[in-house]
């Protein structure tokens, strides 16, 4: 896949995913009214909200450049990426995901986001555990069991040693 196919690609991804996930349905639920204004929490609400986004488009980015496709199933990377954020987490997309939401949730006081926050984490670490990570693992291999081995699925951790090289992670 060329860089810009996979550029425009990711771009529609990221539209109909999490732009609706983190976007459409947080403002479906709430029409973006606040139940109450108190700074703290609105700042940091906000704060989550601009890191999550900032990882996320960093996220969708890596895919194009060091992966040469997109997050999507349907058009997957043709080498496994482990740069950038995917150095610390194997999972920074749904994190950040979820991140906005939350920090939706705190901005706006309004605990059904926080309901609907945790609703989509555990949506999407079933579906990690239960679709991704086996199409990981049937994909790449070895490059695939040595990054799970060196990067922590869900709580960001420092590079380990042994990632010093990356994985080749090309598809047979």
């Amino acid at each position: 896949m060329r860089r810009t196919c996979a550029a425009l690609g990711s771009a529609a991804f990221f539209a109909a995913a999490p732009g609706v996930v983190a976007g459409l349905v947080p403002w479906w639920l709430t029409d973006y009214r606040a139940s109450a204004h108190t700074w703290p929490a609105q700042a940091a609400g906000g704060a989550l909200v601009l890191a999550g986004t900032a990882v996320l488009l960093h996220a969708f980015a890596r895919f194009v450049r060091e992966g040469l496709g997109t997050p999507a199933p349907i058009a997957p990377t043709r080498h496994l990426v482990v740069g950038g954020a995917y150095r610390y987490v194997r999972n920074p997309m749904y994190l950040a995901v979820v991140a906005v939401i939350l920090g939706q949730a705190l901005f706006l006081l309004r605990p059904v986001l926080f309901v609907y926050g945790a609703a989509v984490w555990l949506t999407v670490a079933a579906f990690v555990r239960g679709y991704e990570e086996p199409t990981l693992r049937e994909t790449y291999g070895e490059d695939y069991e040595a990054y799970c081995r060196a990067v922590p699925a869900w709580l960001p951790g420092v590079r380990s040693p042994s990632m010093r090289r990356r994985p080749r992670g090309r598809r047979p």
